[in-house]
């Protein structure tokens, strides 16, 4: 069976709509690992502000501002995992995602905060797994299934 644990860790104050918002997180990866046809697995997830993912990204990818999203799989892409009796869940790595930047991205993109956080958590997600966006073939098959595990939680569009 598959399914996703989930390690959450907010740095910041919430609202209720902030908190309503990050539950989608769980079940995009639900949705994602479903889609993938994945082992159990466990993704780290810490929600941040600006000016830590501004200094993250310039630390781990000499990026000089702030992002929406960071991934940081523990996997490469075409190494085989490895599935023990001791640990149930394959850890895919941590996902950090900023939550002013996604306010502020659903509000340019006229979308919830709901979409754009499962939005952020999918292509985190996915980054995790291995898929890229570098060049347009990568970007074509990343975006579809981005929309494909969105639509299937109801976050589409």
């Amino acid at each position: 069976m598959s399914y996703v644990r989930v390690e959450l860790q907010v740095d910041l104050e919430l609202t209720e709509k902030q908190q309503q918002a990050l539950q989608w997180i769980e079940k995009v990866f639900t949705s994602a690992s479903q889609v993938e046809q994945l082992p159990p697995v466990e993704v780290s997830v810490t929600i941040v502000d600006n000016e830590t993912i501004h200094n993250m990204n310039q630390e781990y990818r000499q990026v000089d501002r702030p992002t929406d999203v960071l991934s940081f799989p523990l996997w490469e892409p075409d190494e085989e995992w490895i599935v023990s009796e001791e640990e149930p869940e394959v850890p895919l790595g941590d996902i950090v995602i900023s939550l002013p930047k996604a306010e502020e991205q659903a509000a340019e993109y006229g979308h919830s905060l709901d979409r754009e956080i499962g939005f952020l958590a999918t292509h985190g997600f996915l980054h995790l797994l291995g898929y890229d966006h570098e060049t347009p073939e990568e970007e074509t098959e990343m975006f579809a299934k981005q929309e494909e595990i969105l639509k299937q939680t109801g976050l589409q569009r």
